[in-house]
């Protein structure tokens, strides 16, 4: 099982919007460096929306042959089509990617049995690649409800899910109803402390791009119950879980890694470089989280 930092990582791009394949060598490098636990290879942090199935495929391949077995590779690799998210899946299998990341299909808003199909036949089309499903309603518009994961959880390689609702309560719930059949992860940096202590797995993580070292020893103090240590913790990351989020995400944790000097501007429309009037904003919070 995987536990701990897993950073939604980000996809380092030259000014035209092109993969910057080198940054993206040095970005890996960083976080295993500092103690990372996992890498979540173009999820939404990393841009999946905007690149074209040959660039994801390939930046997925990039990314396990850098990281070349040192911590755990999660392939993002959802869709709002099934077809397309079996193919995705099928390849970052054959890829070597540990697990894969499968966002609820956004836009086309299934129902609850639709979605339970969804998540199941890209399971039975790829039986040997470990599966976390990925819930964040704010993003989709599709909430995919605790009922349809209990449901999920009989299928034996859909092994987690990340919660991205921001719902403490209700993961709670879910955590105590699955009783250890699928391992629950957060993904959300405000409420991950939280989550953790009251038994999830670990955080798939924005707030990791710019500072893994704190939030891995923030995950390992939370998954082992250490409550003193994780708010200690928590309370330095909080200024960067609010304020890499002023505009959409990954527009501002992509200005605050540029700034740190670890990869260039370059940023995919419909996403613009983080407005000027945010600057400050998010500079003081690199600051005050102790990266700068």
């Amino acid at each position: 099982m995987i536990t701990g930092s897993l950073v939604a990582l980000v996809t380092p791009m030259h000014p035209n919007g092109d993969i910057h394949w080198e940054d993206l060598d040095k970005l890996v490098d960083f976080h295993i460096e500092n103690g990372t636990h996992g890498i979540v290879a173009v999820g939404t942090t990393g841009e999946s929306a905007t690149l074209d199935p040959e660039e994801h495929c390939k930046a997925i391949g990039h990314i396990i042959k850098r990281v070349d077995g040192r911590i755990s590779v999660i392939a993002g690799t959802g869709g709002n089509s099934t077809r397309e998210a079996i193919e995705l899946t099928a390849e970052a299998h054959k890829l070597g990617a540990d697990a894969c990341l499968l966002v609820v299909p956004y836009y086309n808003k299934p129902t609850q049995e639709g979605l339970y199909q969804h998540f199941k036949a890209i399971a039975e089309a790829v039986p040997g690649m470990s599966q976390m499903l990925y819930n964040v309603p704010g993003r989709t518009a599709c909430d995919m409800l605790n009922e349809t994961v209990l449901r999920l959880a009989d299928i034996p390689n859909i092994v987690g899910i990340k919660d991205a609702t921001g719902n403490i309560p209700r993961g709670v719930e879910l955590i105590e109803a699955l009783n250890g059949r699928l391992a629950v992860y957060s993904g959300d940096d405000a409420t991950a402390a939280e989550l953790m202590l009251a038994g999830a797995k670990g955080n798939v993580s924005v707030t990791a791009n710019v500072a893994p070292k704190a939030m891995s020893q923030l995950c390992e103090a939370a998954v082992d119950g250490n409550r003193e240590e994780t708010d200690r913790l928590n309370e330095l990351l909080m200024p960067l879980n609010r304020k890499l989020f002023l505009e959409a995400n990954p527009i501002p944790v992509k200005w605050a890694l540029h700034r740190m000097g670890i990869i260039g501007e370059g940023i995919r429309l419909p996403l613009t470089p983080l407005s000027e009037k945010f600057h400050g904003e998010v500079e003081d919070a690199l600051k005050a989280s102790g990266v700068l």
